[in-house]
């Protein structure tokens, strides 16, 4: 009786997660319950939060958990494949195949996961969101390697700088400083570019099941009754407010259609249960096992240097897109649990250098298929982290899951619904002004021209100088936030860009 008059006696504020938490049946449906779970909770930054306590699990914890499994399984064996090939024609004594790609992958998602899904966002500081993968690098993988650059290198380094951008709040500056405009601009330009390139890659891969299994006949037609029927079922759920189940629907949706239309010959079970070699001296100690190129020198860090710095300066756009998906699914209110841009630098950084030490390949940044189903889901990052990471354990264990994760239609439709086209809608949001749009549309042109990394950094110049967007706005900054920040990042990484060759028609300075 005493404990429920102090807890009377205290106002919102001062009222704990445990002290203020009400049962789902005391509101009137789901959302609210949920919106009133992300207003009352208080996560510690950098403390122990423990379940009950500071956060609770809910079934749609499952949605985001299973997403972001399935994106990180997907984006690791791109990763990992793109290494093996890129390092195995620059070095003659390189041999990496299918089965070491595996094994890093399984590296990958052991003990990183345990560490910092579970620990660091689960249990440590639920406002960093999860370290998962850069995915604009990995086109850069096989660039890299040819460069010389070793992959335990390029972690140390990135991991320095992205602590050193952390530790002056570089990032979360960058991001203040990014207009409507020009982020809204960013996410259509990412949701587009992507869904177009899963769209594509979906149908190249049904056209080439009749030469790859001497077929008689063509499966072309897969692909296109795989996205029309999954259109109708993404629209459906956006109507009833449930797209937070897209990613499992979707995903199913397409291996049944995939079967039906005789598609399924393609699904083979090779990956076996198993666990990889977790010994650092293994992956790093000799030219003869492992990534077989030894500990890096001077040559591998100097090769490694510009990739590094670019990799850093594409994360605060990365975070960006991210921390703008909460904010536009969360009820006002909710700044306490929205994802801290620089305490996620922090945890990318130490993630890096430690998961590659312990012989993963990793490039890391914030984990968007997982960030974006939560956000749509109006889940904190806590508990969706914690099952994540164990569902990450218990699946490059088992190893055959991996499989399905992999196959062409559940990638490919998992990432469409899951993150492009939510980005997309995302930027389509932001946009509500002819001044936004402005900026949006130059945005998008420019990163047509060179890249969105490039784009973003010039055109935060321009809005922040009044020259395209919201002249007014201008007025409002300082000349630190118009001319010094924003002139910084571009300048780093038109630089960065011009030595590794990213910007077309000019060959790489190094």
């Amino acid at each position: 009786m005493q404990d429920n008059q102090d807890i009377n006696a205290k106002s919102d504020d001062d009222l704990s997660y445990q002290e203020a938490h009400r049962p789902a049946s005391e509101f009137e449906n789901r959302s609210d319950y949920l919106d009133n779970e992300l207003k009352i909770m208080k996560p510690k930054r950098w403390g122990l939060n423990l379940p009950g306590r500071d956060f609770n699990f809910e079934w749609e914890d499952l949605v985001p958990a299973i997403a972001g499994t399935i994106g990180i399984t997907v984006m690791y064996s791109a990763v990992m494949s793109a290494w093996a090939a890129g390092l195995s024609a620059k070095w003659e004594h390189v041999s990496l195949g299918a089965e070491f790609a595996v094994s890093v992958v399984r590296v990958e998602m052991l003990l990183p996961a345990l560490l910092f899904c579970v620990m660091a966002s689960g249990f440590i500081n639920p406002r960093a969101n999860l370290a998962g993968n850069h995915g604009p690098m990995i086109p850069l993988i096989g660039a890299i390697a040819l460069a010389g650059a070793h992959p335990l290198a390029l972690a140390i380094l990135l991991g320095i700088f992205g602590l050193l951008l952390s530790y002056f709040k570089g990032g979360s500056r960058l991001v203040n400083l990014t207009g409507d405009g020009v982020a809204g601009g960013l996410l259509v330009f990412l949701g587009f570019g992507g869904a177009t390139g899963q769209i594509k890659s979906l149908f190249t891969w049904a056209e080439s099941l009749e030469v790859k299994h001497a077929l008689d006949y063509s499966l072309s037609h897969v692909a296109f009754i795989i996205l029309f029927v999954n259109i109708v079922v993404y629209a459906y759920l956006a109507r009833i407010g449930k797209r937070w189940l897209a990613i499992p629907l979707c995903s199913i949706a397409a291996i049944l259609i995939a079967f039906l239309c005789g598609a399924g010959l393609d699904l083979q079970f090779v990956t076996t249960p198993g666990i990889p070699n977790l010994n650092p001296a293994y992956w790093w100690g000799s030219t003869t096992e492992g990534w077989m190129l030894g500990l890096p020198n001077l040559n591998h860090f100097i090769a490694s240097l510009p990739f590094a710095i670019l990799a850093v300066a594409m994360w605060s756009p990365d975070f960006l897109g991210h921390r703008i998906f909460q904010e536009l699914n969360y009820p006002k209110g909710t700044e306490k649990v929205l994802m801290d841009v620089d305490d996620t630098m922090t945890t990318c950084s130490f993630r890096q250098i430690v998961g590659t030490a312990l012989g993963g390949g990793n490039i890391t940044s914030s984990w968007g298929t997982y960030m974006i189903p939560a956000a749509i889901a109006k889940r904190p990052i806590p508990a969706g982290a914690i099952l994540l990471g164990v569902m990450c354990i218990v699946i490059a264990i088992a190893g055959y899951p991996m499989d399905i994760t992999v196959w062409k239609p559940v990638m490919a439709i998992a990432l469409l619904v899951g993150v492009f086209l939510p980005l997309l809608e995302a930027g389509l949001q932001m946009v509500k002004e002819s001044k936004d749009a402005q900026s949006a549309g130059i945005c998008i042109f420019a990163a047509f021209v060179a890249n969105p990394v490039l784009a973003w950094s010039l055109t935060m110049l321009l809005d922040n100088n009044g020259l395209i967007g919201d002249k007014e706005r201008a007025n409002t900054l300082s000349f630190a936030d118009r001319v010094i920040i924003p002139g910084s990042a571009f300048v780093v990484c038109l630089i960065a860009m011009l030595a590794v060759g990213m910007l077309p028609g000019i060959p790489a300075l190094l």
